[in-house]
């Protein structure tokens, strides 16, 4: 008897040591923009690590960095994904974590040589790369006369555009691409410019039927709105969807270039499961479930032996020759001041 209860105390230990082995794996928290982050990707990884992963989404560079300014490196998030522009404003503000050794990250071999050490991460201390992409409009074909041939079809658009048009909730791209329209730069320091940027989306907005950056493909196919501010990737989910004539405007002006990365917010906790999700991500076959998913392009140039027919095939992705692709960036106060003000008052 006595040795069968020494059997038991020893299978017992067994198992609580296995117990505590699958806890110790640890958990990640993802703080990533809606309809971003493919099931099958989390699966995968989780499988392969152990490691539990919970994501929570925004759905704004705007409302990511608040959130991070706002939690005084108390976020709760171990990762997140900016743009290009609002890593840089991160890294300046100090709400991310320096994240040690990524050169040195078995997968960071994939990585194409022209997104190594990026302008905004030059040492690349801080960030690992996601996805890549523009900003534009996109229209129900079937429903619209037009062609998307200028940024002026949405700022000013048409009778039967009027009353059936959304535009995102936040000013970082719909700014941009009015700078488009009206052939002003970024980040302009001119009153007068960012004038005219007002007065652009202060008469657009008699047409607008809603202010949002989520729900677009469902607003779409619904039929509640025949054009809507939108991404190239996601637009072309929604044709892969049911959206047949979904069609992603490539304006003679030219669209909102961005290049969204991982990052590790400040006062990150589980800093060895971010580090490992980071390289995980690199692995080409990983990089082509998310683009597989999200419909973007990707800097791991070997994800292309994974990509399915239909990815390599997207034509809401393919920039035509000649259309500028021009990249958003991080502005100084005096100009985040004047879109911060024309923002306000086109709200009102």
């Amino acid at each position: 008897m006595k040795l069968n209860a020494f059997k038991i105390f020893v299978y017992s230990l067994i198992l609580g040591l296995f117990s505590f082995g699958a806890m110790a794996a640890g958990k990640l928290n993802l703080y990533n923009w809606a309809d971003y982050t493919p099931d099958e990707l989390i699966k995968k990884f989780e499988a392969e690590t152990g490691i539990q992963v919970i994501v929570d989404t925004y759905d704004s560079n705007e409302t990511l960095l608040a959130k991070l300014q706002a939690s005084g490196g108390s976020s709760g998030y171990d990762l997140a994904v900016p743009s290009q522009h609002f890593v840089e404003i991160m890294i300046k503000e100090g709400l991310l974590e320096k994240v040690s050794g990524i050169k040195n990250m078995p997968n960071y071999k994939y990585v194409a040589e022209q997104f190594q050490g990026p302008s905004f991460d030059p040492n690349q201390e801080y960030s690992t790369p996601y996805q890549m992409g523009s900003a534009s409009f996109a229209y129900r074909a079937d429903s619209y006369s037009g062609t998307g041939s200028s940024m002026m079809e949405f700022f000013k658009p048409s009778s039967e555009i009027c009353g059936k048009l959304a535009v995102f909730k936040s000013p970082e791209e719909v700014v941009n691409m009015a700078h488009l329209a009206l052939g002003s730069s970024f980040c302009s320091e001119d009153p007068n410019e960012m004038q005219a940027v007002m007065d652009l989306l202060v008469e657009q907005k008699k047409c607008v039927a809603v202010y949002s950056s989520e729900g677009i493909n469902d607003r779409l196919k619904s039929g509640e709105v025949i054009m809507h501010a939108h991404w190239d990737g996601y637009s072309q989910v929604g044709k892969w969807e049911g959206v047949d004539d979904l069609t992603y405007a490539y304006p003679k002006e030219g669209v909102v270039g961005w290049f969204d990365s991982l990052v590790m917010p400040k006062g990150a906790k589980n800093i060895e499961e971010a580090k490992t999700f980071m390289n995980f991500l690199m692995n080409p076959e990983n990089m082509a479930i998310l683009s597989n998913f999200a419909a973007y392009a990707n800097a791991i140039p070997e994800s292309v032996n994974y990509l399915t027919e239909d990815m390599k095939n997207a034509k809401n992705i393919q920039v035509p020759d000649g259309i500028p692709v021009v990249f958003g960036k991080a502005c100084n106060k005096k100009a985040q001041s004047l879109i911060d003000k024309v923002w306000t008052k086109t709200m009102q």
